[in-house]
Order: structure tokens, then C-alpha cells, then sequence
């Protein structure tokens, strides 16, 4: 059996956990990860191609098998288990191309000079720029391209057709408008928005991110917020209370529009009673719509991009960058890497995926999407009037999630935000 092969400088273990902000090693312990270090005996190279988002493996194993098939260089094993990125870099054996979820946890990765820049391949200069900002919001190292979107989820409310047209209301494009629209369903006894408290994620990417993501500047914050150092906090001249306070003064107004059973209520409940047209609208991204049409296929579902300004141009969409391609530094296998890479990212390759789960492709002439459930939301990302949400900016050291569960109980807006003052200026000093 051949030895696998050994990563070359890799991280110390101190350092890199240093970088990662975590307080111990304990990650660590205990886990087993394959190193797709090896070459098949038919002298074609072996790489190891991590993607774990879990309703898309059945479509990448499709892809693999049929990327292998296609020539004779290069082998693509599918990575997909849950393993922890963190151990896997600690050991030097990281894959050695990831499909990934770009989030806090992988733009450590990238602020430390981890992955491999791909500013010289002819996709990297295709990435609309708009969307490439989207990786440096979180992190950048030097001034390199270590991370190409692939697929971008833009979530906003979702919404009942035939419950607004039994009504007679519109669609709300200001805060005022949002509020009448609330009002009128309340009046016919219909709950205007299905809340899910029980799961806290929920809560964070829903009601939190969607309000404050329209109410100011989210990126423009956190980075100021950043630039404080151990200077943050309550007194400061950036603050979530002073900065979050009109946002978090809607988020607890929408609160008198939400479902009695919503503290209860979970993720996969919330479903089945829009589903069910238990609610006008609905506080969810894409993910829930396919789970809503497997439940009722006759669902006449819509999504518009929430209105929590009465300035209709301050409106934006809240995005995820779904995945992200990336490929370690440390790999050995750089040049097969990228061959699998240019493969992904041909357009009709990249296009399909994004198509059939409900998600934007990232290119500068990507196929506009069309499909009814979401296309209200196309004008935002065509004009570049999106944000990612202020609950991804959060450090899992502060329980973000925790204490909105709180707040959508207590509705004391000035306590939730007090913690996240402190606990921000805790993480700032201890980061230092």
C-alpha cells in the first residue's frame, strides 16, 4: 500500500487554533481524515474534493462520476463527510479542492494565507466583482484571490399568493406598507407571519439578518466595528447599541404579527403550516421552499425582499455565499486540482447546479433566474442590493442565536443588545 504523502509546511497547532479563536484543542482529538494524497496505479492523480452541503451530495456524486469519465489525468474522490476543516488543517492533510460554504470559519483559513490564490485563472477574472466583495467582507489576505464564489442563496419572505389575492393586498415595498400588509391579515384572522423560535438559526438568518439587513449598512458596521479592536463597546463610537437600536425597535413591532405557537414551533413545523396556509408570509430562505412544495405541490409561493425602510432604495436582499471554491495552499496536488476546478465552473456545469436549487451563479453573464418561487428577488442581485446578514458576522463565542431566543420572548431589545455589546468587547480584547 502506498505511504501517503506528507503536506508541505504545514501550520503548528498552536498557531493555527490561535487564528481559528478557538480556546483549546479538543476539536482535534479523535477525528479521521482521509488525505487523497495518492495516485491511482493507472498513473492518474488522485484528488480528494470536499462537499458536504447535504441535499447536494446525490448531485456532486452525479458530477464526479461523470468528470472521471470524462478523461484519463485525473481521479475525483467525493469528500463528503462532515469531518471539521479545522482538524484537517491542524494535521497538514486539508482537501485538496472544496466546494464549500464561505462563512467565518473558512475566511480564517484565508486571513492566515491557507488556501492557494487564484487570481490567474481565467474564472477568477469571470466572478462578478459585486460578489467577489463578498469573500473579502469577511477576510483578505494581501491582496490574492483565495476563494471563487460558485453559488450564491439570496433569501427573503416568503409568501402565500392566493392568501395576498384573497385579501386584495400587494406585495410591501417600505416598512409602512409591510406594516399595513400585517394589519389587514391580522383583521381576517389570518397570522401574517409564521415564526419558528424553537430552532434558534431560525431566528438568527430569518427575523435578526432580514431586518437589520435593510435598516443600515451591515458590512460597512462590522467593519468599522473590526477596526475598534479591544476599543469596542457600549460607549464606543460604533456599537450594536447605537447602531442596531431602529432595527431591533422593528424586529420586536413584526413580533405583534407572529404565530402564538411560534415558541414551540420548529424549522420543519414552520413548513408544514405554510404548507398548510396556516400564514400569509414566512421568514425563510430557498432551502424551505422545496421542503413547501414536497408538503403541498399546489402551493402558490412567492418571495419578495423584506421592506424595513420606508426609503424604497435603502430595500436589499440578504445573501449567503452558498459555496465557494477553494484550494489549500498545502495540497501537492495543485495543477489537478484545478483541473477538476475549471471543470465546476464551465458555465453549463455552474448554471445547472444553481438552477435546480433555487440560487443564483456567480459569473458576470449568468443566466438570470427565472423560476417563480424566487425570481422576485432577481432585480436585487441584478443591481447589486444585497448584504450578508449580520448573524454570519458573529463569532461562534458570542451566542447570538441564545439571546435572540430571549429577545423574541421578553421583547427587551436593550438587554439583547447590551450583551452583544459586551460580549463583542470580550472577544475584542481577547483576540488581540
Amino acid at each position: 500500500m502506498a505511504m501517503p504523502c506528507l503536506a508541505s509546511k504545514p501550520l503548528s497547532r498552536r498557531h493555527f487554533l490561535a487564528a481559528a479563536g478557538l480556546a483549546g484543542a479538543g476539536a482535534v482529538a479523535g477525528s479521521s481524515i482521509l488525505t487523497g494524497c495518492s495516485s491511482s496505479s493507472s498513473g492518474r492523480t488522485t484528488i480528494r474534493f470536499m462537499q458536504n452541503k447535504p441535499e447536494a451530495i446525490g448531485y456532486f456524486d452525479d458530477l464526479v462520476k461523470a468528470f472521471n469519465a470524462s478523461q484519463r489525468d485525473v481521479v475525483v474522490i467525493h469528500d463528503s463527510t462532515t469531518t471539521p476543516l479545522i482538524p484537517q488543517f491542524v494535521r497538514g492533510t486539508p482537501p485538496d479542492l472544496a466546494c464549500y460554504n464561505y462563512n467565518l470559519e473558512t475566511s480564517n483559513f484565508l486571513a492566515r494565507g491557507s488556501l492557494t490564490n487564484l487570481a490567474d485563472l481565467p474564472e477568477a477574472k469571470t466572478i462578478d466583482p459585486s460578489l467577489q466583495s463578498l469573500v473579502t467582507q469577511f477576510a483578505q489576505f494581501k491582496s490574492e484571490t483565495g476563494a471563487l464564489p460558485y453559488s450564491v442563496t439570496a433569501a427573503g419572505v416568503i409568501y402565500n399568493k392566493a392568501l395576498f389575492d384573497k385579501v386584495g393586498v400587494q406585495v410591501p415595498a417600505t416598512w409602512s406598507e409591510l406594516l399595513a400588509v400585517c394589519e389587514a391579515f391580522k383583521a381576517k384572522g389570518i397570522v401574517p407571519i409564521q415564526q419558528t423560535f424553537k430552532d434558534t438559526w431560525t431566528l438568527s438568518q430569518g427575523i435578526f439578518d432580514y431586518v437589520s439587513g435593510s435598516a443600515l449598512d451591515v458590512s460597512a458596521f462590522f467593519k468599522e466595528l473590526k477596526a475598534l479592536g479591544p476599543g469596542a463597546g457600549p460607549g464606543a463610537s460604533v456599537s450594536f447599541s447605537k447602531d442596531f437600536r431602529g432595527a431591533l425597535t422593528k424586529m420586536v413591532k413584526l413580533l405583534d404579527y407572529t404565530n402564538p405557537d411560534a415558541p414551540s414551533r420548529g424549522y420543519g413545523d414552520g413548513n408544514v403550516a405554510f404548507a398548510g396556509g396556516k400564514a400569509a408570509m414566512y421568514l425563510q430562505g430557498p432551502w424551505a421552499i422545496g421542503e413547501i412544495v414536497k408538503i403541498n405541490p399546489k402551493a402558490q409561493i412567492g418571495t419578495f425582499a423584506m421592506p424595513a425602510s420606508d426609503n424604497k432604495e435603502d430595500v436589499k436582499v440578504r445573501v449567503n455565499l452558498d459555496l465557494a471554491l477553494w484550494i489549500p495552499r498545502d495540497s501537492p496536488k495543485q495543477a489537478a486540482a484545478r483541473t477538476f476546478l475549471h471543470y465546476l465552473m464551465q458555465p453549463s456545469v455552474q448554471s445547472k447546479y444553481n438552477a435546480a436549487n433555487l440560487a443564483w451563479s456567480t459569473t458576470r453573464n449568468a443566466p438570470p433566474v427565472t423560476d417563480a418561487h424566487v425570481a422576485g428577488l432577481q432585480p436585487y442581485l441584478q443591481n447589486g442590493k444585497f448584504y450578508q446578514g449580520a448573524g454570519t458576522y458573529m463569532p461562534t463565542a458570542i451566542p447570538v442565536n441564545n439571546y435572540l431566543q430571549e429577545l423574541v420572548i421578553s421583547k427587551n431589545a436593550a438587554r439583547f443588545l447590551d450583551k452583544l455589546d459586551s460580549d463583542w468587547a470580550r472577544f475584542a480584547r481577547r483576540s488581540v
